[in-house]
């Protein structure tokens, strides 16, 4: 972590010191240099091994900081190293490959380098998207087959791999969010579909009816479909509804089958009877239409027409869970939250050693332990240093903080693009391809 990042707010001469020679593995330490200048990922941890200790002592420096009440109880206290004459300068150290190789700077490479493959597939699935609008009608043939082959894709990762991550995705994959709202819906969907038990079969259903969903759109005029829902009048509503119905036309003109037909009309239905077109209750929604129901809820409310009124990943889960959980199958939505984590990609959030960081990527077998990407102002925001708190086990996650919060340099810093989008790896499909 840069030195401008870290969140050890007391000065160098409130921590004890300890001569290189001395350091011992349990010992917090802290690396008083720049962020770049060292191939740890924090500024301030716990040495866990003696490979550490050897590059430690390779930065050259004649003693560290460290804190007794974070350290391990010790054999025997480590001695303390006298005071450094205040004319001794620090030494200027240039990395030498050694250091390049480091555990932390492979982890760190090998990071972006799925982010990078992940971005490709994002951006190819988002023009598979757009072709739904553009050649569904005129060409249905080829659209649902290249439509099949990404939840095929989806299946794949899905239910037969657990080692699959949801990413949040960068500024860098801009483009017409209104195709990724589908892609969003289907991602979160088919994310649910091992914890709940769903065939092969039945997850492509799923799949399918997550990314057309909304196809009944394209019967609504778009100076309706742009217009903030609180300017709308009540025709427009009500006409903006009908989508539901356009919908499932649509679906039975192209011979989708019945229970992706069942999504497109009822993916606006609620258990409490409060939804439409038909207020049906919880029972009489179909299964895949309950989940498709819940995430588009949820990507509406991290994702609304009136960006003004957005909220965060971590705050409309929340919303959902404390407010809204009568409208949703309850075991459907305790799963989201299983898998999403109390911290969902693209939360902000403070680390338990007061680094403001964004949850960049979640594994949804271990939600509690994401990556995150470390706010460092001296370090360029295409280099910020991320964290796999699945490694690094002394640093977790305090509390979510609201974008309003926060400086407008820390949160353009961190920040992802205005519209929160999803998409996920795993490196079985990385390789399959």
């Amino acid at each position: 972590m840069p030195e401008d990042s870290t969140t050890d707010r007391t000065t160098p001469s409130s921590h004890p010191y300890i001569a290189a020679e001395q350091l011992q593995v349990g010992l917090h330490i802290f690396v008083d240099l720049p962020w770049f200048r060292h191939p740890f990922a924090l500024n301030s941890f716990k040495i866990s091994s003696e490979a550490q200790i050897r590059e430690l002592r390779a930065l050259g420096k004649a003693r560290f900081r460290f804190d007794p009440d974070r350290s391990d109880t010790l054999s025997e206290p480590p001695p303390l190293a006298p005071p450094a004459p205040a004319a001794t300068p620090t030494p200027d150290l240039t990395p030498d490959p050694a250091q390049t190789q480091a555990p932390d700077v492979l982890r760190l490479a090998q990071y972006r380098q799925r982010i990078e493959q992940v971005d490709k597939a994002f951006l190819k699935a988002g023009g598979i998207l757009r072709q739904i609008n553009r050649n569904l009608l005129q060409n249905p043939g080829e659209t649902l087959l290249e439509i099949g082959k990404l939840v095929d894709q989806m299946v794949l990762a899905f239910l037969e791999h657990p080692e699959v991550t949801l990413h949040v995705m960068g500024d860098k994959c801009g483009g017409d969010e209104v195709y990724f709202h589908g892609l969003n819906v289907s991602v979160l969907a088919m994310m649910l579909t091992k914890r709940l038990d769903f065939s092969p079969d039945k997850a492509r259903l799923l799949g399918l009816g997550a990314l057309l969903h909304d196809i009944g759109l394209m019967e609504v005029p778009d100076r309706v479909l742009k217009k903030k829902p609180s300017e709308c009048t009540r025709p427009e509503r009500e006409l903006r509804a009908l989508h539901c119905e356009y919908g499932v036309k649509l679906a039975r003109q192209l011979g989708l089958d019945p229970e992706v037909q069942a999504i497109i009309y009822q993916h606006h239905e609620l258990a409490d009877g409060s939804g439409y077109p038909l207020g049906l209750k919880l029972d009489q929604i179909s299964p895949p239409a309950r989940v498709v129901s819940l995430v588009n809820f949820y990507d509406k409310l991290c994702n609304p027409i009136d960006l003004a009124e957005a909220l965060s990943p971590h705050e409309a889960l929340s919303f959902m869970f404390a407010q809204r959980r009568n409208k949703f199958d309850a075991v459907i939505l305790q799963q989201m939250i299983r898998c999403l984590g109390v911290y969902p990609p693209g939360t902000l959030v403070s680390l338990s050693d007061g680094t403001i960081a964004m949850v960049m990527s979640v594994n949804p077998a271990k939600p509690l332990r994401p990556c995150v990407m470390l706010h460092a102002a001296s370090v360029p925001k295409e280099a910020a240093p991320i964290l796999d708190l699945e490694q690094e086990t002394d640093i977790n996650i305090s509390k979510a903080i609201r974008p309003s919060m926060l400086p407008p340099r820390t949160y353009a810093y961190l920040s992802p693009r205005q519209h929160v989008t999803y998409f996920f790896d795993s490196n079985a499909t990385t390789k399959r391809e």
